[in-house]
C-alpha cells in the first residue's frame, strides 16, 4: 500500500533528483508504454500544465497504425498531466526519472477515453481498498546470426538458468528497490530464456503503476547487458509469457476475502466476486488477453488458464486460489490467470474489477471449485458441470466485450468504443494475413 509518507517522498524526490530528463509515461489502448520526455528544468511546468497529445493516440494499434475512420481521428488534443506522486529515477538509464501520467480534456478534467483516469474513478467509487499485485513472466533474448533467440536452453527453476541471468537479474531487483518497488521473489519459468519477477502487493492504482515500472525495468536493465526482453505473450512457438493478476479486498487490516469459519477459507463477498469475474470472463480476455498472440498461448493444458471455472490451487483454472502462506487473512486473495503483459494493466484491473463487484452485486453463486484437469475432459461433460471454454480468438472476445453492459459500463462509451475499435482492427488486420502475423515486430513492442 502506498502511504502518505511514500507519496511525499516522491513528491520531494522529484524536486530533488539529479537527473536532466524526466519521462512522463502513459498506456493506451494498445497496451503500449509511451510517453513524452522533458527536460528538468521544465518539469514543474509539465505538472501543472502538462503536455500536449492529440486523441488519435487511443485509435493507435500496437504497429503505430492509426484508424483512419476511428473513434479518434486527426482533430483534437488532450493533455498527458504527469502524477508527481509517482516519480521514480529510473537506475537502468542515465539522467532519467519518470512519472506516470493521467490523461485530461482541455477543460482540465479527466478525459473519458484516459485508462488511468478510468481505473482511478471506479477506486473511488468503491467501498474496498484494493490490493493487487501483477506477477509477470519475461524471456531474455539475445540476437544471434539466425535471429533473436532465447538466453539459455535450460527450463523451470533450473540454476544454471539462473547462473546465465544472474547480472541482468541482479540489476533488475536492484533497480526496482531503488524504486520502491517491493521485490518478493524470482525465478526460472517453464521454458528457455524464461523467466518470473514477483512484486509485493500494492492498493489502488499504485498497483498498475508499478507493473509499468517492472515492464520499463526488466526492459531498461536487460538493453544495458546487450540483451533483450520481451512481455510477448508467446515470443516463441515453444512458449509463453504470462501475468497473473492477484487481488483481494480489503477493510482496514480486514481481509474481505477471507472467512475462517469456512472450510476454503473464503468470505461470501469472495464467492459472489468470483461469480461476477466468471461470468464476465469471456468479454474480460478481451481487456486481459488483447492480442491476435495472446490466443496462441490461452491454450488448454499449458496452465494459461483456457477454461472459465475457479479452483483452489488449480492452475489450468481462470480463477485460482491460492494456498495462503502463514497468516491466512493476510494471504487469502483470488489469482486471475488468463492474462498477459500485452494487457493494458490499468484496464485489465477496471475490468477485473467491475466484473468481480457485478458479481457482489447481484449474488452470483460461482459453483463448486473444480478439482481436475478440465482439458481432460470430453466437451460434454465440461458442457454438463458447466465448465467452459473461454474465447479461442481475438475476435471471439472482442464480441463479447461489446456485448458486455457491465464493463462497457465500467469503461465508458469513448473508451469501450475505442478500445474495442483498436482491437477488432488488429484481428481483421490477422485475419487477412496468411504469414506468421507479425511476431518479430510483436516481440519489439511487448
Amino acid at each position: 500500500m502506498q502511504s502518505a509518507t511514500d507519496s511525499a517522498d516522491r513528491s520531494a524526490g522529484l524536486e530533488d533528483a539529479e537527473v536532466d530528463l524526466v519521462r512522463l509515461l502513459y498506456v493506451g489502448n494498445d497496451g503500449v508504454v509511451r510517453g513524452h520526455t522533458v527536460d528538468a528544468a521544465d518539469v514543474e511546468n509539465a505538472v501543472s500544465d502538462g503536455a500536449t497529445l492529440p486523441q488519435s493516440v487511443q485509435s493507435l494499434t500496437a504497429f503505430d497504425q492509426r484508424i483512419l475512420d476511428g473513434r479518434f481521428d486527426a482533430v483534437g488534443e488532450v493533455r498527458l498531466m504527469p502524477d508527481p506522486d509517482t516519480f521514480r529515477e529510473q537506475p537502468h538509464t542515465d539522467n532519467c526519472g519518470a512519472m506516470l501520467c493521467d490523461i485530461h480534456d482541455l477543460d482540465g478534467g479527466p478525459w473519458a477515453a484516459d485508462p488511468r483516469s478510468s481505473l482511478t474513478g471506479f477506486l473511488d467509487g468503491m467501498d474496498a481498498d484494493v490490493r493487487t499485485a501483477f506477477e509477470s513472466e519475461y524471456h531474455l533474448c539475445r540476437e544471434t546470426d539466425d535471429g533473436l533467440a532465447p538466453l539459455d536452453q535450460r527450463g523451470v527453476y533450473s540454476t544454471e538458468s539462473m547462473r546465465a541471468a544472474h547480472p541482468v537479474t541482479t540489476d533488475v531487483v536492484d533497480a526496482l528497490k531503488a524504486q520502491d518497488i517491493g521485490f518478493e521473489k524470482y525465478y526460472p519459468e517453464h521454458a528457455p530464456g524464461k523467466h518470473e519477477i514477483v512484486i509485493a502487493p500494492a492498493s489502488g492504482v499504485t498497483a498498475a503503476d508499478e507493473h509499468v515500472f517492472l515492464k520499463e525495468t526488466v526492459k531498461g536493465v536487460a538493453a544495458t547487458h546487450d540483451l533483450q526482453a520481451t512481455f510477448l505473450p508467446r515470443p516463441f512457438p515453444d512458449s509463453t509469457n504470462g501475468c497473473h493478476i492477484h487481488l483481494s479486498l480489503w477493510d482496514g487490516d480486514d481481509n474481505e476475502f477471507y472467512d475462517g469459519s469456512d472450510a476454503d477459507g473464503l468470505s461470501e463477498r469472495a464467492r459472489h466476486f468470483i461469480g461476477g469475474v466468471l461470468a464476465h470472463a469471456d468479454a474480460l480476455v478481451a481487456l486481459t488477453a488483447p492480442t491476435v498472440n495472446s490466443y496462441a498461448r490461452l491454450r488448454p493444458q499449458t496452465e494459461a488458464s483456457a477454461f472459465a471455472c475457479w479452483g483452489l490451487d488449480n492452475r489450468e483454472a481462470a480463477v485460482r486460489i491460492p494456498s495462503p502462506k502463514g497468516d491466512a487473512e493476510k494471504t487469502t486473495r483470488l489469482e486471475f490467470r488468463p492474462a498477459d503483459n500485452a494487457a493494458n494493466p490499468y484496464l485489465a484491473l477496471l475490468g477485473l474489477l467491475a466484473a468481480g463487484m457485478d458479481g457482489v452485486d447481484r449474488e452470483l453463486d460461482p459453483g463448486e471449485p473444480v478439482a481436475y484437469d478440465p482439458g481432460n475432459l470430453p466437451p460434454a461433460e465440461r458442457e454438463e458441470r458447466d465448465v467452459r471454454r473461454l474465447p479461442e480468438t481475438l475476435g471471439e472476445a472482442v464480441r463479447a466485450l461489446e456485448g458486455d453492459d457491465v464493463l462497457a459500463d465500467a469503461l465508458g462509451g469513448d473508451l469501450h468504443e475505442s478500445y474495442v475499435e483498436v482491437k477488432r482492427t488488429q484481428w481483421r488486420s490477422f485475419t487477412e494475413s496468411a504469414d506468421e502475423w507479425q511476431l518479430d515486430r510483436f516481440r519489439e513492442v511487448f
